[in-house]
């Protein structure tokens, strides 16, 4: 983004950039054509650099995310059959619905099941996007860049959603030679229920979705990584029956290995996930990972929880990875309600306990069906309050789905009620990122209203604003999108007059900048 032409004496701009600049990387010098201080309805406005000292309020922080399934069509695209510019259309519906209820994030499927929604030569293009498996949209455009930029245009996260081993869904459509079944048959298994699935413990299979998730990081301007239940597939999957992986465990009981079979299973997931999280820190520290695993991890853990067992049925060690801290957030789907069996706010804490590292802690709530409850809305928005009780200043939830929100009214105004105003997400400190550069301020008098306008030496890290404005004794915060670089504000308001403004840039790990003011 271009730095706009901002009216200052030519020292003034100088001292500006060597007080905003150094001593970070030095910038050209640029002259400014000399302006006066102007005096309208006895407005003083004063453009000289910002020496003042405020106690600028707390801007509010929560991670508000909603998950976008593309699997068998769930939430987007609503069929295989849309043109490009249906498709386009959809999206940005979505997208918008999610803004207009001061939603942050999406964490958007871009690989359902070994498949692609984006420009891949690893796999092919998904089934569920055109219909048929390898085939392009046409005209051709990449979903996902095209949800990135809308996304971030608008403010929000874009957070990539995968499942790592899921080979081919039941809705996926016929089998072809394009479909990965047929490229990696030797590490893929079918299931009972017309599932197919790649064997977690083959070192090819491992190293493929590496490939697949390095690409996405390397290609992508994304903000996460995210990975969900799906490691070892649920028993019912294949009829109640072991999953059939006899191929790769006598392999390691030839070599020598003497772990147990669900051990050695658990071993192999362990280190996938361990490899991913440093593989994406190696390509870009900055980009998050994040995993939503099933949200009991055994049932007892808390007391009096009943129900499956992730540790022991999906062989998926979820505790050990929030305890190691191999990941930047973590998002239990806990889809039940309070006072139950698998009580939500039981499991909450019990989560929040095991978080050794401070991770993020972002439950998944079950939006769209949660069970045995007369008020949905009202059970989901005391779910949301729940985790801010719990978690305080780093709360955060994710919906599950979209369509829980944009197909039930009533659920939809409960949530939006629920996030009156935007929030920026929690930060990240475990993440180092050099510091933001000051902004650059200008106000100049209009008629009717002072015209506020402002930039960054730095805009290709900046991702939001924050925008303080004081009425008499009152602060007021708005959180802007990058491309909203100007404001027209009333000198009067509410009866009060407005006397001092400032600025800060935030990145896309929600860390602020020092701040460049003006008082009037």
């Amino acid at each position: 983004m271009k730095i706009r032409n901002i009216k200052y004496t030519f020292l003034v701009a100088t001292a500006i950039f060597i007080n905003s600049c150094a001593p970070q990387k030095p910038t050209k010098t640029v002259v400014k054509k000399p302006v006066t201080k102007t005096e309208t309805s006895n407005q003083k406005i004063d453009n000289q650099p910002s020496t003042i000292k405020l106690n600028l309020p707390e801007v509010n922080r929560e991670f508000r995310a909603a998950w976008i399934a593309t699997v068998a069509n769930i939430n987007w695209p609503s069929k295989n059959t849309l043109s490009t510019q249906q498709q386009k259309d959809e999206a940005l519906k979505i997208l918008d619905l999610l803004k207009d209820a001061n939603f942050n994030a999406v964490i958007f499927q871009a690989r359902p099941s070994s498949d692609a929604l984006y420009k891949s030569s690893l796999e092919p293009w998904s089934y569920f996007l055109t219909g048929e498996i390898g085939k392009a949209p046409a005209p051709f455009y990449d979903p996902l860049e095209f949800w990135i930029a809308e996304a971030h245009k608008r403010g929000m996260e874009l957070h990539v959603w995968l499942n790592p081993y899921r080979a081919q869904h039941t809705t996926g459509g016929p089998i072809t030679s394009e479909s990965i079944v047929k490229k990696m048959p030797e590490q893929i298994i079918k299931l009972k229920n017309g599932m197919y699935w790649m064997d977690p413990s083959d070192e090819k299979t491992q190293n493929h979705v590496s490939k697949v998730i390095k690409d996405l990081v390397k290609r992508y301007d994304i903000d996460a990584i995210h990975i969900d239940d799906y490691f070892y597939p649920y028993k019912e999957y294949n009829g109640g029956k072991d999953f059939p992986d006899n191929r790769t465990w006598s392999a390691y009981q030839n070599a020598g290995g003497n772990l147990s079979r669900a051990d050695w299973r658990r071993a192999n997931v362990n280190k996938f996930i361990k490899r991913i999280h440093d593989e994406i820190k190696a390509e870009k520290s900055d980009v998050q990972f994040g995993i939503s695993p099933f949200g009991i991890w055994k049932p007892g853990y808390p007391e009096g929880i009943k129900g499956s067992s992730q540790y022991d049925e999906l062989f998926a060690d979820a505790k050990l990875w929030l305890n190691q801290g191999w990941l930047d957030y973590f998002s239990p789907q806990l889809y039940w309600k309070n006072d139950g069996p698998q009580s939500f706010t039981s499991l909450l804490k019990w989560w929040e306990s095991e978080n050794t590292k401070k991770r993020h802690l972002y439950p998944g709530l079950n939006t769209v069906g949660l069970r045995d409850v007369s008020d949905r809305p009202t059970e989901i928005v005391n779910q949301i309050n729940v985790t801010r009780n719990i978690l305080k200043n780093s709360a955060g939830t994710v919906h599950y789905s979209v369509d829980g929100l944009s197909k039930n009214a009533a659920m939809y105004s409960a949530v939006k009620n629920a996030y009156p105003t935007k929030a920026l997400v929690p930060k990240t400190p475990w993440i180092k990122k050099a510091p933001l550069e000051k902004p650059i301020l200008s106000v100049d008098n209009g008629k009717n209203a002072l015209n506020v306008k402002w930039n960054s030496n730095d805009s290709q890290s900046v991702f939001q604003w924050i925008l303080y404005t004081k009425y008499n004794d009152t602060w007021e915060t708005e959180i802007l999108e990058k491309n909203l670089t100007s404001r027209n504000l009333p000198f009067i308001k509410n009866g009060k007059k407005l006397n001092t403004v400032a600025i800060k840039s935030v990145d896309r790990l929600g860390n602020e900048s020092d701040y460049e003011a003006k008082k009037l």
